[in-house]
C-alpha cells in the first residue's frame, strides 16, 4: 500500500497516474513464479532494517546463488553467519519486524527486485527438519548462527535505466597484503591505498 508520503509528493508532482498504474501492475502481495526464479539465481542482496525508535541500517549479504531460499510465494529465509558480533540487522528486527530486501542483477538482464515484508529471527538449530527446500550447504564451510525468516508484503520491480552493467571478476581480488585489515580500514588517515584499476567494468 502507498504511504501517505508517497500520496503526497506525487500530488505535488503531479505523478498520481503514473504511479496509479505502478501499483496496479507491478506490486505484487506474493512472488511471482519468475521472482521466484530470480531469486534463486542471485548471490547477493541489500537489506535495510530500522529499530524500535526508527534508527535505520543498510546491510549487504552474499552466497552462492540460492543462499536465499524461497519456501512459497509468501515466505523466504536466509542464512546468518559469523560475523563481527554486532548483529546489527537481526537485533533491528528483534525490535521492529519491518524489513526491505533489494536483489540487483547487474551482469545480465539488469533488472531489480524489491521485496518488503516483516522478518522474524529464527535460531540456528535445523530449520531444514521442517523446510527441506532449504539447501544443505548454503555456503561451503560456514555454519550459520540464526536464520532470518521474512513474511512478503509487497514484491515489485526496480526498472533497468540506471542499473550500471558489472563484469564478474575471474577471481576475487583481495590485494590482502596491499590494505589495512577489515577493522582498521576507515579508522586511520590515508590508510588505505587506492586501487590501480577497478575490478570490475562499469558502463
Amino acid at each position: 500500500m502507498p504511504s501517505q508520503g508517497e500520496r503526497a509528493l506525487q500530488a505535488h508532482l503531479d505523478t498520481q497516474e503514473r504511479a496509479d498504474s505502478f501499483y496496479s501492475r507491478q506490486v505484487h502481495s506474493a512472488l511471482t513464479p519468475p521472482m521466484r526464479d530470480f531469486i534463486g539465481r542471485q548471490s547477493m542482496m541489500f537489506i535495510s532494517t530500522a529499530g524500535r525508535t526508527g534508527h535505520c541500517d543498510a546491510s549487504f549479504r552474499a552466497g552462492p546463488p540460492g543462499f536465499v531460499t524461497v519456501l512459497d510465494d509468501g515466505t523466504l529465509t536466509y542464512p546468518e553467519y559469523r560475523g563481527n558480533g554486532v548483529l546489527a540487522s537481526a537485533g533491528n528486527i528483534m525490535e521492529n519486524p519491518h524489513i526491505g530486501l533489494l536483489f540487483m542483477d547487474f551482469t545480465h538482464h539488469h533488472i531489480g527486485l524489491h521485496i518488503n515484508g516483516t522478518a522474524a529471527v529464527v535460531a540456528a538449530g535445523d530449520p531444514r527438519a521442517a523446510h527441506a527446500r532449504i539447501p544443505l550447504d548454503t555456503a561451503p564451510g560456514r555454519k550459520p548462527e540464526l536464520w532470518i525468516y521474512i513474511t512478503v508484503q509487497e514484491a515489485y520491480v526496480h526498472c533497468s535505466k540506471h542499473i550500471p552493467h558489472l563484469e564478474p571478476a575471474l577471481r576475487p581480488r583481495r590485494d590482502s597484503d596491499q590494505r589495512p585489515k577489515d577493522g582498521d580500514y576507515f579508522t586511520a588517515p590515508s590508510a588505505a591505498p587506492s586501487p590501480a584499476q577497478p575490478s570490475a567494468a562499469w558502463t
